[in-house]
């Protein structure tokens, strides 16, 4: 007998502690309708929206204390510059590095992997070496690569992955070999919700001197990250994810790693001394942090840290693990509808197909019941060609989404089906 919506609602959340209610009136843009209709925020894995707090400290910043850093001695230079520091030791903390120094402030997730792959990589290879990554990655963990490779004549190996969007791990050991220069792959797909059995991975690979880059755009929201347990070389991962502002992220590193890398943009916070014949360079984290920063980002991404880690990411993950199992016991029992990605270790990313309809089309229809899903390639065009597909819908919850909102989209994707006689 198939199951109903009903058969399947799990346990309320509340009674795990999580109060989403709270949350949700922490988020003044949920708090309006689209089309008529209460709008439902789907689309976290593109980007998440903003919490007061975040907005406030922004406002704060611009409003109160705003200067540049690191130069001034006047009132407001010192209080910024306090402000964007105390932003470096909540993200130590919040990823548990070791020093404040392995914090580099850049413009998000694909920055901090261009950076690895020019400035740690490049000087490193040569024509023949390799660089493994994965079938599951996003472009911005394919294209920084396939550039360097073309710089060095070094060459681009890709670890296959299951029907059920899992890696292939036997593949994935047999290709590091003794020419793999870096492995560089995603903590959490962006399309297929699939968590990757990391510390396996860079065990493997550090056996062979192997350094990993762990891309962690889609982790660092929906679960704890320790980078010291993880044992990984490099993290990246970006603000607007985590209900921060945009155009900020992080790029963590190994301290005696980044104290090997030479900077990668020259100029403002990265020098040390200038003179015609020579420039010296300044120290870490400064080294890579060149010209103005984005010092209200930075102090709005410390305050996602605090929200997010007063909230605690351990109920977070609960949470999101509760709208996973929900979301796709109820889509499943849609006619026609194919989920995408059945991987045993998942995080909250649900990605569909409808028999009879695109998935543009899809996105287009819900989006008239105030639903906000994604509809596209993911930026994961290859991953797309791995399943034959040219594209999916998606679904991604975060912290503020309720089993409410799921039953609406399943009754919206219900009225597409009624429109296209499917």
């Amino acid at each position: 007998m198939n199951t109903t919506a009903c058969d399947v609602r799990p346990a309320a959340s509340a009674e795990t502690g999580f109060d989403v209610e709270k949350i949700r009136h922490d988020f003044p843009i949920l708090q309006q309708e689209v089309y008529g209709k209460p709008l439902v925020y789907l689309d976290n894995g593109a980007s998440s929206q903003k919490p007061q707090c975040v907005i406030d400290a922004i406002t704060q910043c611009y409003a109160h204390d705003y200067a540049n850093v690191h130069r001034a001695v006047h009132a407001l230079g010192e209080r910024a510059t306090q402000a964007y520091e105390g932003a470096r030791g909540k993200l130590k903390s919040f990823i548990n590095a070791r020093d404040e120094k392995e914090i580099i402030f850049v413009r998000g997730t694909t920055e901090a992997i261009n950076l690895v792959a020019q400035s740690y990589v490049r000087p490193r290879l040569k024509s023949g070496d390799e660089i493994l990554i994965t079938g599951m990655e996003h472009h911005s963990n394919i294209v920084p690569w396939q550039i360097v490779c073309e710089q060095t004549g070094a060459i681009l190996r890709v670890v296959p992955i299951t029907d059920d969007g899992e890696l292939e791990m036997e593949q994935a050991l047999r290709l590091m070999t003794p020419r793999t220069r870096l492995v560089a792959l995603t903590h959490i797909s962006n399309v297929l919700g699939t968590i990757n059995p990391l510390q396996r991975i860079i065990q493997a690979a550090h056996s062979m001197d192997i350094p990993v880059l762990v891309d962690g755009a889609q982790a660092v929201p929906h679960m704890a990250v320790d980078v010291q347990a993880l044992d990984c070389d490099f993290y990246a991962f970006s603000g607007h994810k985590m209900y921060g502002p945009s155009g900020i992220g992080v790029l963590y590193g190994k301290q005696e790693l980044l104290e090997e890398m030479p900077p990668y943009h020259g100029g403002g916070d990265m020098i040390r001394s200038v003179s015609f014949e020579k420039t010296e360079y300044n120290v870490l984290p400064y080294k890579f942090e060149a010209g103005t920063p984005h010092i209200a980002g930075v102090i709005g991404l410390g305050e996602a840290v605090d929200y997010l880690t007063g909230i605690g990411l351990a109920a977070v993950a609960q949470h999101e693990k509760t709208l996973l199992d929900y979301a796709s016991a109820v889509l499943s029992e849609i006619r026609g509808l194919r989920i995408i990605g059945q991987a045993r270790e998942k995080a909250s990313i649900v990605s569909f197909t409808i028999e009879g309809i695109h998935p543009h089309d899809i996105g287009t229809i819900v989006d008239r019941e105030g639903i906000a899903i994604r509809a596209g390639h993911h930026c994961a065009m290859p991953l797309m060609q791995r399943y034959g597909l040219p594209a999916t819908a998606r679904a991604s919850f975060g912290i503020y989404n309720t089993l409410e909102e799921i039953d609406s989209l399943v009754n919206a994707l219900h009225k597409a089906q009624e429109l296209f006689g499917v």
